[in-house]
């Protein structure tokens, strides 16, 4: 899941936890705001009452101590008026249920006493409990509106400000990491960001990139240089040995000898052309300027190995459209991949054996199959065999350190031929390439 993501997921859930919590304490807040509003309201009309009593009399309201009490229409509110003890003193505001013409109705009533003309008053005003209910209902609705209005809002604005902070995070992926092939990472252009994290994750990356770059071409320049100069003192020990075999003071036991360093030799040799080729090959010294049938190149290379097939009394099987042309490819080296290929599904075959190469189009991509019938590789060993010098197992005979794979891998990446491979003990494998569209015609 995307950081991005992520944090718009945290952000609308908590915001859902804050809409739960609202709106389960919401009914107690605005009864307890209700509640606080009606009572400075009873407040303020005490106030107001008590200002007329002092300024105009208890006669306003009151004559001959005869109690006062009126109430509105709907009996909604109500305010009374009695003489009580001198002693007597109240100054409450709660709810208490009335008897009012014949009806219960419960009221949320202030009581306070107050002394004028050597007389002491009870004040009572009261507002109807069910009123308040009405109020808190609507006062609900519209708080609850009003915070999802708001959660939306915030949300909304939490998605586009996340947008726009990790817009830079996703540009560094994207352009340094996604966006460059290895090793061929290119110019070092700085993402446009504030944000001081970004920046350095940004010159991190860059900075790590160019050691791996370095590195790189170190290695490629290393196995260039030294595969040149090698070959030289390679070919010189040759010609001195196939010179040694002309002496007639050598004996046949050193001549033994002799061939075993020969056969050490070729092998040297042929390791470093191996590398010297793959150097060549990554460093895009080739061109890539040839045409040719795909039928007729495994052609060539059947003949070029035949032989080997008769060794062994390997029959193979070639299944290749014939329309089907490569082009924009370097031929020596898609010989070279097949050969590698080929060679290796005869070496480690059994007697007698078998190898199909199936050629078929799915979606507009040629794909080619060579399967064998030899020993298989182990599940543990398929990530490994395209590794360069990298110790396999083929049998409890053998054990290889060719470059051959490599090789394939290296030629198939110069000419973005995707391969893979399935395989089982026993049962042989099967090598899969995948022809991209721009090479076909």
């Amino acid at each position: 899941m995307k950081l991005q993501t992520k944090l718009t997921l945290f952000n609308a859930i908590s915001k859902l936890v804050i809409v739960v919590l609202f709106v389960l304490l919401l009914p107690s807040l605005i009864q307890n705001i209700n509640h606080t509003y009606t009572d400075n309201r009873l407040r303020k009309q005490q106030n107001k009452l008590l200002q007329i009593v002092k300024s105009q009399g208890i006669g306003t309201y009151m004559q001959n101590d005869e109690s006062y009490g009126s109430y509105l229409p709907l009996k909604e509110e109500y305010i009374s008026l009695d003489v009580v003890a001198p002693n007597y003193f109240l100054d409450t505001i709660k709810n208490e249920k009335r008897l009012v013409e014949h009806d219960t109705i419960e009221y949320r009533i202030l009581s306070h006493t107050f002394k004028t003309g050597q007389k002491n008053y009870l004040l009572e005003i009261g507002k109807s409990v069910n009123t308040l209910g009405e109020t808190s209902t609507a006062l609900q609705n519209i708080a609850l509106e009003i915070l999802l209005g708001m959660i939306f809002l915030t949300i909304l604005a939490d998605l586009v400000y996340s947008n726009y902070i990790l817009n830079p995070l996703g540009l560094i992926i994207k352009t340094k990491l996604i966006g460059n092939k290895f090793p061929n990472f290119g110019t070092y252009e700085k993402v446009k960001t504030s944000t001081s994290d970004f920046q350095y994750l940004d010159q991190s990356i860059h900075q790590m990139i160019e050691a791996i770059e370095n590195a790189f071409h170190k290695e490629r320049e290393f196995i260039s240089n030294a595969s040149h100069e090698l070959m030289t003192p390679i070919s010189i020990l040759q010609s001195k040995i196939e010179n040694m075999f002309n002496r007639d003071d050598i004996t046949d036991e050193v001549k033994v000898r002799m061939l075993e360093m020969q056969k050490i030799l070729n092998r040297l040799k042929n390791i470093t052309k191996t590398l010297l080729l793959i150097s060549q090959i990554e460093n895009e010294q080739f061109l890539k300027d040839d045409h040719i049938k795909a039928k007729e190149l495994l052609q060539e290379v059947y003949d070029e190995i035949s032989i080997r097939l008769e060794q062994k009394n390997i029959t193979i099987d070639i299944s290749v459209p014939d329309g089907i042309e490569l082009i924009n490819i370097n031929k020596f080296l898609l010989f070279n991949l097949f050969f590698n290929l080929i060679n290796n599904a005869i070496k480690y075959n059994r007697e007698s054996g078998e190898i199909k190469i199936d050629g078929f189009m799915k979606d507009n991509n040629l794909i080619i199959q060579i399967a064998d019938t030899g020993i298989g590789i182990a599940d543990d060993q398929l990530p490994y065999i395209f590794n360069r010098f990298k110790k396999l197992r083929q049998s409890l005979q053998q054990e290889s350190y060719g470059l051959g794979l490599p090789i394939v891998k290296s030629i198939a990446d110069f000419h973005h031929i995707t391969i893979t491979v399935t395989s089982q003990l026993e049962k042989g494998s099967v090598f899969t390439l995948v022809f991209p569209v721009s090479v076909l015609n």
